[in-house]
């Protein structure tokens, strides 16, 4: 098979995969930005490829990124295998969509506040109780998150985001018990890691975040595939968090363009391993 990963071609990822895909498989990387396609009497791309992994999600314009977007549905069309389908990278990099639909299905979400107005972003930090995250609704690995629980402080970072004509996502605090849950999914499995950050309340392994082994119970399981689910993804990293006040646990949101890196070190599953095993049945079961 011939599997292209849309990835930097030294990215650790990258070379896992090529690892892992041995001899059986002809692994290539490729980035975003070389995507090109031809309009014609047939549809036509410049890459060869059975199956597509979307290892990252780079910046760019809205004209570069919906032209990404379209080139991958075009190449479904045509019959590659793509993991994940472009509905859900959309979804799941989108975390007011994807917290969207998550909720819609019925599954435990943080109460959210998204707005673009500095008086309505205040009446929802006053909603949330004065202690709230602000992330980028377009963001991963912890970056640009802060918390605040001021007025001042609000107002200062609302007015900032609203200058920069930024979408302002806020969630209420949620005091946690010193980590968060990182559950990978794929399919019907899902291999979990606690995340631990000593010296700061944001968990994540690129921020400074521990990881350490972890059980995954019945519920989280189940939790995790249909938050998965929600966003249409077959590969995806859900986090989970707990709050200590009450007990109950939310989904945070949910990544698309996963990575394994740290989860394999802690567990110990070949992540790699499992994830060209499982496009190999996904490729052999396809309709022909």
């Amino acid at each position: 098979m011939r599997i292209v990963v849309l990835s930097n071609p030294d990215s650790w990822y990258f070379l896992d995969l090529v690892r892992a895909g041995g001899a059986r498989h002809d692994i290539v990387a490729m980035s975003f930005e070389a995507l090109a396609a031809s309009v014609g009497t047939n549809v036509k791309f410049n890459l060869d490829a059975d199956c597509v992994i979307a290892r990252t999600m780079p910046a760019g314009s809205l004209e570069q990124i919906v032209f990404r977007m379209d080139c991958l549905g075009q190449l479904k069309t045509a019959g590659v295998l793509l993991v994940n389908s472009p509905r859900a990278i959309e979804a799941a990099v989108d975390k007011y969509l994807s917290l969207a639909l998550i909720k819609r299905s019925g599954l435990p979400v943080p109460e959210t506040f998204v707005s673009q107005d500095l008086s309505i972003a205040m009446k929802g930090f006053y909603e949330l109780g004065k202690d709230v995250v602000v992330k980028p609704i377009f963001g991963s690995l912890g970056r640009g998150i802060v918390r605040l629980h001021t007025e001042d402080q609000a107002a200062r970072y609302f007015r900032g985001l609203v200058d920069d004509q930024r979408v302002i996502y806020q969630q209420k605090f949620i005091a946690h018990p010193g980590y968060d849950v990182r559950l990978l999914v794929l399919g019907d499995r899902v291999w979990g890691m606690k995340r631990k950050n000593p010296n700061h309340w944001i968990t994540n392994i690129s921020q400074g975040g521990v990881g350490e082994v972890y059980h995954v119970g019945t519920e989280e399981r189940e939790l995790a595939i249909a938050a998965a689910s929600a966003v249409g993804a077959h590969f995806a990293g859900v986090d989970l968090i707990t709050d200590t006040k009450t007990g109950n646990q939310f989904i945070l949101e949910v990544n698309a363009v996963p990575g394994w890196r740290a989860i394999a070190g802690v567990t110990g599953v070949d992540i790699a391993e499992e994830l060209i095993s499982e496009i190999e049945c996904l490729y052999q079961s396809q309709p022909l």
